[in-house]
């Protein structure tokens, strides 16, 4: 299968990207197989570490397709980093705004044009200390249930390893940390199609979508996952099964970073 198109600004993003996960990792890519080789594809991801978005890319682009991410708007401002935004055709978040639901639109009109699409909808790097992912943001319900693409769960291990944001802030190159990305089956959402979008429908895609990608992460590292799902400004370890813990309702945008 030939590889999809990405332009100068994803072919450049691979020339530094590529070297850059090999430098600083062993890793290992799982389940290249599971993403479509063409065709529009929703990417449901964890998010441990801001270096998730590189290997999340170098990941989709071995697959030979182009990944469009759901990113914080800010980062358009950003010299050549903004420009590369722009260029591969990257889509803006702006959070808590009138034009958050234009973000999500334009997530949808992307899967449409059959292109793959990837969201963190924890909408941050996760602060649960032992890395699972946190309570969910309902954007990712939106855009799974707006057309058939199919949701593929994803994951990242170790690269929190390399760089802690929250514990530290330290940059740890050397040695070289094992890495693993892993991809699963697509989730089968034909139980969710045919029923009212309402918030507590996007709320129970949501948790469903992202209890797959747990227990995706659960298989990787090897060990039970909670129960239920970390939240900010909570204290303490993540709950273990049996544990009850209240509701609160997200926010219906997901997006890439913090």
């Amino acid at each position: 299968m030939a590889r999809e198109k990405g332009g100068f600004w994803v072919g450049l993003c691979a020339v530094i990207f590529y070297p850059f996960t090999w430098a600083v990792s062993r890793w290992r890519v799982e389940g290249l197989d599971k993403i479509p080789a063409s065709g529009p594809v929703l990417v449901v991801a964890n998010h441990i570490s801001y270096l998730d978005p590189v290997y999340s890319a170098v990941f989709v682009h071995r697959a030979r397709r182009v990944p469009r991410f759901l990113a914080k708007a800010s980062i358009w401002k950003v010299p050549v980093a903004g420009w590369a935004m722009a260029g591969s055709g990257q889509i803006p978040v702006y959070r808590d705004s009138a034009d958050a639901q234009h973000s999500l639109s334009a997530g949808v009109q992307a899967l449409k044009d059959g292109k793959l699409v990837l969201i963190y909808p924890e909408g941050t790097v996760t602060r649960d200390p032992a890395g699972w992912p946190m309570h969910s943001r309902t954007g990712v319900a939106r855009l799974a249930l707006s057309s058939d693409a199919p949701v593929v769960p994803a994951v990242h291990w170790g690269t929190r390893e390399i760089y802690d944001h929250y514990n530290g802030k330290k940059f740890r190159p050397v040695p070289r940390k094992p890495v693993v990305v892993r991809a699963g089956d697509p989730i089968d959402l034909s139980a969710y199609r045919d029923r009212p979008v309402d918030a507590a429908l996007l709320r129970e895609v949501t948790d469903a979508l992202m209890s797959e990608v747990r227990q995706l992460l659960a298989d990787v590292r090897g060990e039970p996952a909670p129960a239920e799902f970390y939240r900010r400004g909570r204290t303490g370890p993540s709950p273990v099964e049996g544990s009850v813990e209240g509701t609160v309702e997200g926010s219906v945008e997901g997006d890439t970073a913090p």
